[in-house]
This record gives structure tokens, sequence and C-alpha cells, in this order.
């Protein structure tokens, strides 16, 4: 019972901090029964937070506390450097606030032309992100150091764990990965990480994404009841 309740204040805590803005970058896709199953609801009943496909190489999209440098090769005195504000608008010289947040960088400036439209004819723009939010991953449960950790590489669920300093003496080894694919939906997985680091299904060694979290719990004390 101990062990249901720590998963489950795990994943509720997973759903009301991770920031929705770095999983909806990876989204995963959904198996065709879930589809099929979504496809038959009424019009009304479906819903834009839904799981999109997973796009292969996603560019990746501007969010708040960004920093664009803006260039201007015709008119270089309109040349700023802005950061996007946390509700996703950036103030512009001349123009005033344009909503940017969830858009790449060719979006961008497509989105800065039409801000200064009427004031330049067909401008040449250059949007540069001079910096961003770095990508991470987070572990928690029975390892040696929990906590949020760079993912500054490419890098598996068994890199991460040994990352976090590996699992403790009274850890699990069949772990909880979590990804969020929307607003409101996280895929969950159960990862055997004891067969994998024993050469066994190997190729299951998932490649950790963005924001994903891992959740590593504790072994059943020998002396505790069963429900």
């Amino acid at each position: 019972m101990a062990n249901f309740k720590t998963f489950g204040l795990a994943a509720a805590l997973f759903l009301a901090c991770a920031p929705a803005n770095l999983w909806s970058q990876q989204n995963a896709a959904i198996n065709s029964a879930t589809a099929s199953k979504m496809n038959a609801q009424p019009a009304a009943a479906k819903s834009d937070d839904r799981p999109a496909l997973q796009q292969r190489n996603p560019r990746y999209q501007v969010m708040r506390d960004d920093i664009l440098v803006i260039t201007f090769a015709l008119s270089p005195e309109l040349d700023q450097t802005v950061m996007i504000q946390p509700d996703g608008y950036v103030t512009l010289m001349n123009v005033g606030s344009v909503f940017v947040q969830g858009q790449t960088l060719p979006q961008v400036v497509e989105t800065i032309k039409k801000a200064y439209a009427g004031t330049l004819h067909d401008p040449i723009v250059d949007v540069d992100l001079k910096d961003f939010q770095k990508p991470y991953f987070v572990a928690l449960g029975q390892v040696g150091k929990p906590g949020q950790y760079d993912l500054r590489y490419d890098m598996t669920l068994t890199e991460a764990i040994a990352m976090a300093g590996g699992f403790t003496n009274g850890a699990k080894t069949q772990v909880f990965l979590y990804h969020r694919v929307g607003n409101q939906w996280v895929e969950a997985k159960e990862m055997n990480v004891k067969q994998i680091l024993q050469g066994k299904n190997v190729n299951e060694d998932a490649q950790m994404q963005p924001g994903d979290m891992i959740f590593v719990p504790e072994k059943p004390s020998p002396t505790s009841k069963r429900w």
C-alpha cells in the first residue's frame, strides 16, 4: 500500500509541475486502437489536447524567457534583442506586443514580417536564438541523487539513472518513465532495468526526451502485509 501511495504521489507531482512547453516538443505516437476510438467520438467531444503523432526531427519551439536577436537587413535601426515574456509575447520596436510562444524560428520570422507590414515593404528579417531553456530530465524515488539534470546529449534511461547516482539498496529495478505528450496527457512506461543491464532486451533501453521523469519505487519490506 505504501508503494502504491508513493507511486501515485509522484505521478500527481509530475502532472502538476512539469512544464507543458518542453513536453510538447517531443510528442509520442498514439496506437491505432486508441486513435480509432477517439475518431469515433462526436466532434464536440474531441479535444485539441489529444496527443499528436510524433514528428521526425521536430523544430525547436520558442518559449517564455527565451532571448531572440532580431535583425533587419535593410533597416538596421530596427535591430533588437527581446525576451519572451511569461505570457508568450515580445515587445517589438515601433510595433508593440506580438505573441510568439510555441512558434518555430521560421514561424517567428513570418510573425515579425506581418507585424511590420504596415511600416516596411517586404522586410528581410532574421531571428537567432540567443538563449533558451536547457532541456532536462527529473529522477525521483530510490536513486542516489534525486533531482533535475541537464539533458545535454543523447542519453538512455539506464544512463540517466547512473547520472542520478544509480539505485539505492532499497530500490526496485522495475522503474517508471513518464513522458508528456500533450497539455493533459502523460505516457507512463514500466521498464525492467535489471534485464536491460543483464544484456536482455537492450533495445528497450528508452531514449530520454526533454522533460522526462524517472520514478524508482522502493522494494516492499519483507515484513509488510499484502493487501
